[in-house]
């Protein structure tokens, strides 16, 4: 159990909540053509690809000094010793290698034949495995340049349920792209409060996150943006497809995030921001949940 502990620490499976909501999101709002195998194809591949970009961070942080004993989050595996550098340097083929595969099946599984799309998807999904890892490995790492919230709002947002959408249906309906950027723009969220707790810290070690970019105070007005936009979003895409009553229960969580919103502007201590990471993480799953349930209805 002692040697297992450490895994389960490095694999950071409270993020798997927000990983799996543009799954979610892109396959309930294909539910005319909702495919169950698909759907878990597709949820098993986040999970791995999830799974990489958590103990690739933990790599990239350690050896970058990133993780060290001023940082305000939880205490990372490497970080504390508990797995080593060659350990995780296997976990990371292992994750990669799984991430392949999953991905493979699933696009094999959901287009049938080997033509110009299925090709598309395959870049796509190695692409997204290179993300998971360049975020804080290897020579300039995205993360340390600002580029972060980019990258999140493309893969767990547009890509992420466009992407699901898509294979479900084997076609795109661009008005998608609004929840789709609902998603992502409160999985950037998550990461901006991750920013602005770090922000002393990632200053220091030379991670030029886009908050030590901006400044702090910046930080916390690009947060509202953030949440009042993917809002919107949604409201829109409702409006302009003219959905029903049921369509707009996701507005019950607005109360979550105006006080966030509230909570935010009104930090000095970064260090209390970390509730509020989960917070944020669970209300987009709950906002996958009920903006897309009543479309299986």
């Amino acid at each position: 159990m002692k040697n297992i502990q450490p895994w389960i620490q490095a694999f950071r499976l409270r993020t798997l909540p927000l990983a799996f909501s543009c799954i979610l999101l892109g396959s309930f709002l294909a539910a005319d053509k909702l495919k169950l195998n698909v759907l878990w194809l597709a949820l098993t591949t986040t999970l791995f690809l999830q799974i990489l970009s958590n103990l690739a961070n933990d790599y990239g942080d350690f050896e970058t000094g990133v993780d060290n004993n001023e940082r305000i989050g939880p205490t990372r595996a490497m970080q504390s010793g508990a797995i080593t550098k060659m350990q995780m340097k296997i976990a990371l083929v292992i994750f990669s290698l799984l991430s392949l595969a999953a991905g493979i099946t699933l696009i094999g599984v959901a287009l049938s034949n080997f033509n110009l799309t299925f090709f598309i998807f395959l870049v796509l999904g190695i692409a997204a495995i290179a993300a998971a890892i360049k975020y804080t490995m290897g020579k300039n790492p995205y993360g340390y340049m600002g580029f972060g919230d980019f990258f999140v709002f493309l893969f767990f947002g547009i890509i992420g349920v466009t992407g699901t959408y898509f294979l479900h249906t084997q076609h795109l309906n661009f008005t998608i792209l609004l929840p789709a950027a609902s998603v992502g723009l409160f999985s950037a969220g998550v990461l901006n409060l991750n920013n602005l707790r770090d922000v002393e810290n990632d200053s220091n070690s030379g991670k030029n996150t886009l908050v030590v970019k901006i400044g702090y105070q910046a930080g916390k007005k690009y947060h509202y943006t953030l949440l009042i936009l993917a809002i919107v979003c949604s409201l829109v895409f409702n409006v302009i497809i003219n959905l029903p009553i049921q369509h707009y229960t996701f507005l019950i969580l607005c109360p979550i995030w105006i006080k966030q919103i509230g909570f935010v502007k009104k930090c000095t201590n970064p260090a209390t921001l970390n509730p509020e990471l989960k917070k944020l993480a669970i209300s987009t799953l709950l906002f996958a949940l009920l903006y897309g349930v009543p479309f299986l209805l």
